[in-house]
């Protein structure tokens, strides 16, 4: 990698396609909070994430923070905002207030067409909806997307970083994406 990337470190204890850790909300924060730029947390119940969470998290650390949820109008966005966040991820919209502080994710190549080249975008290999890996890659999305764009979902460890990704959120792998950091520190 010539140029450093960015990363967003996720701090998830279980997700709604079945995937459990068996590290706890407080041991997974620490290891974000070790390795990330920023720090990843989930507001969503579907991920066991809330409000309070985000609220505990600004508590414990000076980094920025993304408030991870869909966020699917804009009064959670301020919500996440009151509650700590620096950053909010919206999927599937563009929201109306607080542009400059929203990652937006879209759902397909054709959303990712209709953003505006200015705002912060979250390319997901994951259907949020199924669980399922898109058909639609990263490389095919930073073709339509020349701006800051993150690679999202399905990294492991270092070698799974894409070519020209601006940053990336690491969740489920975080454990095993911060020994790859190791190796290399």
């Amino acid at each position: 990698m010539n140029k450093k990337v960015e990363i967003i470190a996720e701090v998830k204890t279980h997700s709604p396609f079945g995937w459990f850790s068996n590290k706890s909300w407080d041991e997974l924060f620490n290891v974000a909070n070790k390795i990330g730029d920023i720090i990843s947390i989930h507001t969503d119940s579907r991920w066991n994430g809330s409000f309070e969470l985000l609220q505990k998290a600004r508590k414990l650390t000076q980094k920025p923070i993304l408030a991870k949820g869909i966020h699917d109008n804009d009064e959670l966005i301020q919500r996440a905002i009151n509650a700590g966040a620096d950053w909010v991820l919206v999927v599937g919209r563009i929201p109306k207030i607080h542009l400059d502080k929203c990652m937006i994710e879209p759902l397909t190549l054709q959303e990712l067409k209709s953003i505006p080249n200015n705002l912060r975008v979250v390319w997901n290999s994951r259907d949020l909806f199924t669980g399922e890996i898109k058909k639609e890659s990263f490389a095919e999305a930073r073709t339509l997307y020349k701006r800051w764009l993150c690679q999202a979902s399905n990294i492991k460890t270092i070698n799974d970083i894409e070519i020209g990704a601006d940053a990336v959120l690491v969740g489920t792998h975080l454990l095993d994406f911060a020994k790859s950091l190791t190796r290399f520190t």
